[in-house]
């Protein structure tokens, strides 16, 4: 019996260990499914400046999470260089990250600036982060070594 128990007990933590590796790394904002930026994709805000919606067709994953894309040219840009075009912060909030949080993101309140692309929560929150983009990216970027390990549920009790 004891056997069995402990044989029981050792396939749930091996099964439990191995669906831990298939879910997005704490520090990428994805939903219930890994989906990143609700899938959206990544590269059309550089290539047409503009938030495009992704499709199952046409998927890369990147720390776990799993990107759509709208075209198969957009999927090779991504796998070629995925830091390049994965949003700022593991997708969560620019200007949440410089109070120390990690709140999810709306697709549509973005802006690529030198290069990079950063979400916020929604068109007002960003209308705060337009106002000192450079201030709170040097802000965020000091910020988010510090938090992206932990949960917001974390940082909200800190």
């Amino acid at each position: 019996m004891l056997k069995h128990i402990l044989l029981s007990t050792s396939a749930a933590v091996a099964l439990s260990l191995s669906a831990a590796t298939f879910a997005a790394d704490i520090d990428m904002n994805a939903n219930a499914n890994d989906l990143a930026i609700q899938g959206y994709d990544p590269v059309a805000y550089f290539t047409q400046s503009a938030p495009t919606k992704g499709t199952s067709e046409y998927t890369a994953t990147y720390k776990n999470a799993i990107y759509h894309f709208s075209s198969e040219q957009n999927r090779d840009l991504f796998r070629a260089e995925p830091s390049k075009y994965a949003p700022q912060y593991g997708g969560f909030c620019a200007f949440g990250v410089t109070k120390g949080r990690k709140f999810d993101t709306d697709p549509m309140a973005w802006r690529v600036v030198d290069g990079k692309l950063y979400l916020n929560l929604n068109k007002d929150v960003q209308k705060i982060w337009v106002e000192d983009i450079p201030g709170y990216i040097t802000n965020a970027n000091d910020t988010w070594p510090t938090i992206k390990t932990f949960s917001d549920k974390t940082l909200e009790t800190f």
